[in-house]
């Protein structure tokens, strides 16, 4: 199984994904890198600091198959029906 890794790039510093993870293919890790954005966006603490970070996905030979702004996942993220607000 391929390998991917995921990176974050958080305002110009980049936190490399040592391991990676090996999964079925790009459409997998697309998914697993679009849940961790949204995933490490539910915790309020992390909101601030990730806002203007990248979540990249690169394959094993360093190229890159996709990107996931933090900011995004707000796009993301079902909204409160009317009454719940």
């Amino acid at each position: 199984m391929p390998c991917y890794f995921f990176n974050a790039h958080i305002d110009g510093d980049i936190i490399p994904d040592q391991g990676g993870m090996e999964l079925r293919d790009v459409i997998q890790a697309l998914e697993v890198g679009r849940d961790t954005v949204q995933a490490m966006m539910q915790d309020p603490t992390n909101q601030v600091t990730l806002l203007s970070a990248t979540l990249v996905v690169t394959n094993d030979a360093g190229e890159v198959v996709g990107e996931f702004p933090f900011a995004d996942a707000f796009k993301l993220l079902p909204r409160p029906a009317q009454n719940e607000r």
